[in-house]
């Protein structure tokens, strides 16, 4: 649905200001701050496209320059620092660093005797093994790996990244929490109603990047 992301952008001061309208000459115009200082690249990479093939479009087609850049799914929401990922990421000197999390544990614990249920218990996040939290620091070189626009970037780019030293883990063991089935969704829409969603982080620090790199989403 790339057509409803880009339509927020296009109308975003609209959505942000007030707007007079003028019937009479069929023009209309917004008014309010204008002090975001972003360049947002919207670019459709294909619909067949697989994950590792989208970012390597996006060099192929110049987007992404020779900076560091931060790369995410768009499929789960986190209260990751981004600040110190990205220091975390540059003071390694690797080239890709992945953040790691514990995914919420869904299911209670059966402890028995014989056949009988001695203890019941709701299953700990930690006791669940880390998993890839789909949020990336990256360098153009780690890009080489991916061979091509079918290749899934959870896939051969990693397992070669992991297998030439060049893959690091930032363990986040705060909130996280994906969006792939209605039970996600009705989880996470129940959070976000309440008031109290723990990925929506008031007064965020600023990211304040290195004079040798540049910090971009892509």
């Amino acid at each position: 649905k790339g057509e409803y992301i880009k339509r927020y952008f296009h109308d975003y001061y609209s959505l942000h200001g007030d707007m007079t309208f003028d019937f009479k000459n069929g023009s209309y115009s917004a008014r309010g701050e204008r002090n975001l200082d972003w360049t947002v690249e919207l670019v459709d990479t294909g619909l067949h496209t697989m994950t590792g093939g989208r970012v390597k479009r996006l060099r192929d087609l110049g987007v992404l320059g020779d900076n560091t850049f931060m790369m995410t799914y768009g499929d789960g929401v986190s209260d990751v620092n981004i600040a110190n990922l990205y220091n975390f990421h540059k003071a390694h000197g690797k080239l890709a660093t992945m953040t790691a999390v514990r995914p919420p544990a869904r299911f209670g614990v059966l402890e028995f005797e014989g056949n009988m249920v001695r203890r019941f218990a709701e299953k700990s996040q930690f006791d669940v093994g880390w998993i890839n939290g789909g949020y990336f620091v990256l360098e153009p070189g780690a890009l080489d790996y991916v061979d091509d626009y079918d290749t899934y970037w959870e896939r051969i780019p990693l397992e070669k990244l992991a297998d030439d030293g060049q893959l690091m883990a930032y363990k986040h063991d705060s909130f996280w929490q994906c969006m792939d089935t209605l039970r996600d969704k009705t989880l996470l829409q129940g959070l976000w109603d309440s008031g109290e969603a723990p990925w929506v982080i008031k007064n965020a620090p600023t990211l304040s990047a290195p004079a040798n790199g540049t910090a971009n989403n892509a």
